[in-house]
């Protein structure tokens, strides 16, 4: 067995090597200290493994891809696990970590740090409906939650205070998510390709919407943004395609390239005060975007940002860079 499926350098396990086998079950020999980076990516077959006690580390994408997978135990010994070590495992319904590992932990499959305080990963094979995050949790991790087709409703405590980057990226039937006063940022793909998401409570505390943060949320018509938004990011709504309305906060400053590119329902949109800088193509594709209400303070508008939004006039003040904007590319106007 041993020659069979491992190449293993230094006590690293750098790579599995799966045979056409279904439903492969696989022991690593004991001695081994690592689990390298990629080592058992795409390894369709594998549904079950045991890992020794020697093994300390976990690589990045280690089990990439292991899409037969259904659950996995880390030993007392394991003291890192990188990112992404079991992403895209879409049997995965149990992540189980010995009661004497230092540094992790596990609740009902559910993976931890040891103080529980952080939420690494919620195996995405798990066929809850719900899920109530404890109290106590203060940090969501990266991809957390992404790919969790079966989550219609998850309940974020209020003791969270950050959520980390695509955590809950293509939870695919997840329909309404309340975000906690304490985030201070909607990070980059947090809800991206969410496209039954319908509704989104953002507290005061946010600063930020993040890049692509909601990037493809086909089911969003509507959503309001704090005032204490200063920014919304590249790609923020992106595809949102059922969007109609959305108010700008007067705090922002600057709106990101295709910030909005085809919302294609969105119809009108005022621009606050504020904004100084609207990126290219932040409107591409509005197909049924009326109006837009551009004031005087915008100094910069990107390339490609109003094509084809062929229904749209530009009101702004007279002599505005908005009213020369639209002259020099063709597109209707009003002096406001």
């Amino acid at each position: 067995m041993y020659a069979s499926y491992f190449e293993i350098q230094n006590g690293v396990l750098t790579k599995c090597r799966m045979s056409g086998e279904e439903n492969v079950t696989v022991t690593i020999p004991d001695g081994v200290t690592s689990i390298g980076k990629s080592a058992f990516i795409g390894c369709r077959s594998l549904k079950s493994i045991t890992i020794p006690d020697s093994v300390t580390s976990i690589g990045d994408n280690a089990f990439l891809l292991c899409v037969s997978l259904k659950g996995i135990t880390i030993p007392d010994g394991v003291l890192s696990i990188g990112n992404d070590a079991f992403a895209n495992c879409n049997l995965l319904q149990n992540i189980d970590v010995s009661e004497s590992n230092s540094d992790y932990s596990s609740s009902n499959g559910v993976l931890f740090d040891k103080s529980q305080t952080i939420l690494m990963k919620y195996p995405e094979g798990k066929k809850d409906l719900s899920y109530i995050i404890p109290d106590g949790v203060t940090s969501i991790g990266f991809h957390a939650f992404a790919c969790c087709k079966s989550l219609q409703s998850i309940t974020i405590p209020d003791s969270v205070t950050s959520i980390g980057n695509h955590a809950f990226e293509r939870c695919e039937s997840l329909k309404s998510i309340k975000i906690p006063n304490g985030v201070t940022s909607i990070s980059i793909g947090a809800f991206g390709s969410c496209k039954s998401l319908e509704s989104v409570t953002i507290p005061n505390s946010v600063m930020r919407i993040g890049d692509y943060s909601y990037f493809c949320c086909k089911s969003l018509e509507n959503i309001t943004i704090p005032d204490s938004v200063t920014r919304i990011g590249n790609g923020a709504f992106a595809r949102c395609t059922s969007l109609k309305k959305i108010l700008i906060p007067k705090g922002v400053t600057s709106i990101g390239f295709n910030a909005f590119v085809f919302c294609k329902s969105l119809k009108s949109i005022t621009i606050p005060d504020g904004v100084t800088n609207i990126g290219n193509g932040a409107f591409l594709c509005c197909e049924s975007l009326q109006s837009i209400t551009i004031p005087n303070n915008v100094t910069s508008i990107g390339k490609d940002v109003f094509n084809n939004c062929n229904k749209l006039t530009i009101c702004a003040p007279v002599g505005s860079y908005a009213i020369e904007y639209a002259k020099s590319n063709s597109i209707k106007f009003k002096e406001i």
